[in-house]
């Protein structure tokens, strides 16, 4: 699909979604499908081995590194090369991320910039079938190490990389020295490669989270899912709004987000909400709405289709599907009544009119 056109699909799904199809999103899109994993200190962060697996310590691994906000196509391609040479020579498969993306340590942390806080990555990267997934604290001290540090002393006291797969826009070590080039320079005398991994392309651009900020900043949602394999979301806690949209007849959940978190752009969409062990298709209003309120951009309210109970006080997933239409102040009540009912009707025809299960 082109960017910018409508589709009657949602990633390769029909609509009308029935109730098998609305589940798997959500498990795809949370990172839901993933095994069990067990978390150990390491110098330098943190080290999750999947269940039943021998911590790689010390032990030859093929090596996939790179910071993967989103986890989109070209890091899902570039972890599955990693996965495929560890299969084909029966070594561990790692990956190797770091908290704080380095970005954010070298340039500041930005507002609507982040497309995966470091737990989702880090469960992201799980759903891949990495066999252990370690999280580097990026702090002035890594930033300054050199990259021939960072190979033999950060690296190489977490495993013994025989193949490092990388981007081929990537660098690592002070000042950004250790390119693709560098490091295979330096690697072949240990005896390990480097491989530079072309950038994926869609649409004849190449895949990068940068490009997906983008679009989501346009309200490109279903633009942003082709590029990252899943429906983008953010999470929130649920707190008590105006009450406007339960004045209306229908239940109405008002998520706070963090404001690092990517959000899209202003304007309504058709989304689910998720508990963890239910979602609710929704339309969702993207910041405050204007009838009633001055915009907030960290915030959302959802009209849920098929609820009853009490969210509140509850952090849920706001999972973006569909693009419905722009955010504007209404003359009335009745007018603003008559266009929401229009588009939650939208909503439970497309996406569903009552909740689904969601949990193993």
């Amino acid at each position: 699909m082109s960017e910018g056109a409508v589709s009657e699909q949602v990633l390769g799904r029909p609509l009308p979604l029935n109730a098998a199809a609305l589940a798997g999103l959500v498990r795809d899109g949370l990172f839901m499908r993933c095994g069990a994993y067990v978390r150990h200190d390491v110098r330098h962060g943190a080290a999750y081995v999947r269940q039943g697996s021998e911590c790689p310590a010390g032990r030859d691994a093929v090596v996939s590194i790179g910071a993967f906000d989103g986890l989109h196509a070209g890091h899902r391609a570039l972890i599955a090369a990693a996965r495929h040479e560890a299969d084909e020579k029966n070594l561990p498969c790692v990956v190797v991320t770091f908290d704080p993306d380095p970005d954010v340590l070298l340039a500041g942390e930005k507002p609507s910039s982040r497309l995966l806080a470091t737990a989702d990555r880090v469960r992201a990267i799980e759903s891949l079938g990495a066999d252990a997934v370690v999280v580097l604290r990026f702090d002035e001290g890594l930033a300054a190490t050199s990259y021939q540090d960072f190979v033999t002393r950060v690296l190489g006291g977490l495993v013994r990389p025989v193949s490092i797969h990388v981007g081929t826009n990537f660098s690592v070590g002070a000042g950004g020295r250790g390119d693709v080039r560098a490091l295979a320079a330096y690697c072949a005398g240990l005896g390990c490669d480097v491989h530079g991994h072309d950038l994926v392309t869609r649409g004849g651009s190449p895949v990068s989270s940068t490009r997906i900020r983008g679009l989501l900043h346009e309200g490109a949602v279903e633009d942003a899912a082709e590029l990252l394999g899943r429906l983008h979301f953010v999470r929130g806690a649920v707190e008590h709004g105006r009450g406007e949209g339960t004045a209306f007849g229908f239940p109405t959940a008002n998520v706070r987000t963090s404001r690092v978190d990517c959000m899209p752009k202003a304007g309504v969409y058709a989304c689910v909400v998720c508990d963890g062990r239910r979602a609710w298709p929704a339309a969702v209003n993207v910041g405050k709405p204007p009838t009633f309120s001055a915009p907030e951009d960290n915030f959302l309210e959802a009209n849920l289709v098929g609820f009853a109970g009490d969210l509140y006080g509850s952090e849920v997933s706001v999972l973006f599907a569909r693009w419905l239409r722009a955010s504007r102040p209404f003359d009335s009540t009745e007018e603003l009544e008559r266009v929401v009912l229009g588009n939650i009707d939208w909503v439970r025809t497309n996406l569903g009119s009552c909740g689904v299960g969601v949990d193993a």
